[in-house]
């Protein structure tokens, strides 16, 4: 079981890595991340609880949240502070009076593809910026069963609180890497013989066609520039057919649609 830490005082120093949370989103937190909210703590205990340092909860909130605290391990640090403590410490009202903070784990990109089986999906990202959209694609790797993720090193960071927020913890649960630039990101799975296909509005294939092997990679760019012209002519290129006059959809919501058709047709070829 945890150990509950009753704290009244917002200045007591056990809360130092929870202070102006917002601020230290952009700051950046050395190693840690923070994870937000019930849903998304709950993945972390289920999938990495060794990963988490401590968790602060609003003390009215401790005995609901019982049956998933008792899934720390032993000794993990529970403060249970006051609402007003709380919302002073992080810097705002945190309604959801739950947080965590854990230490992020590094992950070789080689050892992350030698590990996957000989069936494996994974999800290839180059320029992703913004975090709602690094959010939805992990969620959507997670729905539709993808093996890992791999990061460019220009994309932003899958672990900032409001990725994993938008994620819904799934930043937490479906592993990734960074696999430095975008031609090596691909010729790391090239030569470990995954199949690659890259979206893109002027795809030679339509996604109603795409037949993917066992061992397959799709790749995602930024919206707006897309994949680099480099990328686009080293792999087969798909395109989501779309009414007339209209030849982008938002990247997350691009991975939604793409990835539901993938796990579809691999599930019809088991």
């Amino acid at each position: 079981m945890p150990r509950i830490i009753r704290i009244d005082d917002a200045d007591d120093p056990r809360l130092e890595s929870y202070r102006a949370v917002r601020e230290r989103d952009l700051a950046g937190r050395e190693g840690l991340f923070v994870a937000e909210g019930r849903v998304v703590l709950e993945k972390a205990i289920a999938t990495d609880p060794d990963s988490l340092v401590s968790v602060l909860v609003a003390a009215h909130r401790v005995e609901s949240l019982g049956d998933m605290l008792a899934g720390l391990p032993a000794g993990t640090p529970v403060y249970a502070a006051a609402q007003a403590a709380m919302d002073q410490v992080v810097g705002f009202p945190i309604h959801r009076g739950i947080l965590a903070v854990g230490r992020r784990r590094v992950r070789d990109p080689g050892a992350l593809i030698a590990a996957l089986p000989p069936r494996a999906l994974v999800v290839g990202l180059v320029g992703i910026a913004n975090h709602d959209n690094m959010g939805g694609i992990f969620r959507n790797s997670a729905a539709f069963g993808v093996d890992a993720v791999l990061l460019d090193d220009s994309c932003c960071d899958p672990l900032y609180r409001k990725a994993i927020r938008v994620s819904v913890g799934a930043a937490l649960t479906v592993p990734f890497a960074r696999a430095g630039d975008a031609a090596g990101l691909v010729g790391a799975l090239s030569a470990a013989g995954f199949e690659l296909a890259a979206l893109s509005p002027g795809g030679e294939t339509d996604l109603d066609d795409l037949d993917l092997g066992p061992r397959a990679a799709v790749l995602f760019g930024a919206e707006g520039p897309g994949l680099p012209a480099a990328v686009l002519r080293r792999v087969r290129t798909v395109a989501i057919p779309m009414a007339s006059g209209f030849d982008s959809l938002n990247v997350a919501t691009t991975s939604g649609i793409v990835l539901h058709r993938a796990a579809a047709g691999r599930k019809g070829a088991t």
